[in-house]
Parts: structure tokens; C-alpha cells; sequence
């Protein structure tokens, strides 16, 4: 791909969440990624390959076996950066063994900088707090304190088991209208309490 192509579609082009999920579905592309957003410049497909065989063996460079090197370096070069390139986040240039990020590279960030594992989920913080206002019933109700003991213990856990019910309910549909629009998540449906996926 050249670097006029690539320049020209970015300004177009944004990747699909079928794109963002095959390339980094792959741990080694993903180590690859995050490599060259590190570096932040063009490198060799050579150092690439020894920077990745290094993070993938939990080792200095220099401690690699020319196997290690060898099979990493096989990988990228015939199947993970052509992939990365057809898609356009990088620049292959095969003649001169050369890899560089794109702008459109930049898409990725959110999920190679793991917030999508660090975050934590409106519903998380929602399932907390419902689980906390339900511990904090039932302890009054056994507590036998008024009005609390005026209802039997199985009404509490119908209660709390119906809470959930809806709870995980409006979840899925919640989750199912996001991946048709991408739009939708639990402060579409709830008030403004602070629990936003955007925080």
C-alpha cells in the first residue's frame, strides 16, 4: 500500500468493528500495535520482530534465540503486518522492510490502552448498588424492625429476585439496541446518577 493511497483514504475511511476486532483478536498484532505507537516513527520489520519475540518471551532482546527471532519475525512479515496494512492502520513497505502507524491507527487508542479492561461499566456500579439497597433490605427485615417485619422473608427474596430480573433484562436489551446503533447504554434508561459509560 502507498503511503499517497493511504493518506488519501484516511481522510474517508474509519475502521468498521469488524476491522478493529480481527486485528486485535491476535495477541501478536496487538504487541505489534503497541510497539509502534511507543516507538512513534518508522522502524524495521528486523527490530519490530526482535521487540515482539522479546515481550512475547518475557525477555531482553538479547537473551533471544535466533528461533525465537526467526519464527516471530516469519509471522509478521507474511501474515500479521500485510493484514495490518490491507486494513490501513500501518504502512508495510515490504521493498524496504519497513512499518509505520497511520493516523487512522489513532482509532485504536481506547482499546490498546486497555481502558475497556480498566473501566469500570455503568452496569457494574448500577449491580453494586442494587446488591447493596438489597443486602441492606433484608438485614432490616430479619432485623424484625417496623414495617420491615410486617412482610414474610419470601416476599423480600421475590422482591430482589424480580429486581435482578429487570435489571438484567433491561442490560440486555440495552447491550442489543448498542450494537445496532452504538448509542445506547444504562443512562439512556436511567436519570442522571452518575453513571455514565463515558467517565
Amino acid at each position: 500500500m502507498s503511503v499517497r493511497r493511504v493518506l488519501a483514504d484516511e481522510k474517508a475511511r474509519t475502521l468498521s468493528k469488524d476491522d478493529i476486532y480481527s486485528m486485535l483478536s491476535n495477541r501478536r498484532r496487538r504487541l505489534v500495535l503497541d510497539y509502534l505507537r511507543e516507538t512513534e516513527e518508522t522502524v524495521s520489520v528486523r527490530d519490530l520482530s526482535r521487540a515482539v519475540a522479546a515481550m512475547e518471551n518475557g525477555i531482553d532482546r538479547e537473551e533471544l534465540t535466533y528461533k525465537q527471532r526467526k519464527r516471530v519475525y516469519t509471522s509478521l512479515h507474511q501474515t500479521h503486518l500485510p493484514k495490518l496494512d490491507d486494513v490501513g492502520v500501518v504502512v508495510y513497505d515490504r521493498d524496504r522492510g519497513t512499518i509505520s502507524l497511520t493516523p487512522l491507527a489513532d482509532e485504536l487508542d481506547s482499546f490498546l490502552d486497555g481502558a475497556t479492561d480498566r473501566r469500570v461499566s455503568s452496569w457494574s456500579v448500577y449491580y453494586l448498588g442494587l446488591s447493596g439497597l438489597s443486602m441492606l433490605v433484608v438485614a432490616l427485615a430479619w432485623s424484625g424492625l417496623f414495617p420491615f417485619s410486617l412482610v414474610p422473608g419470601i416476599g423480600y427474596a421475590f422482591l430482589v429476585a424480580v429486581g435482578f430480573a429487570a435489571s438484567s433484562s433491561l442490560q440486555v436489551y440495552a447491550e442489543r439496541a448498542a450494537s445496532e446503533d452504538g448509542e445506547r447504554s444504562l443512562s439512556t434508561f436511567l436519570p442522571d446518577v452518575g453513571l455514565r459509560d463515558d467517565d
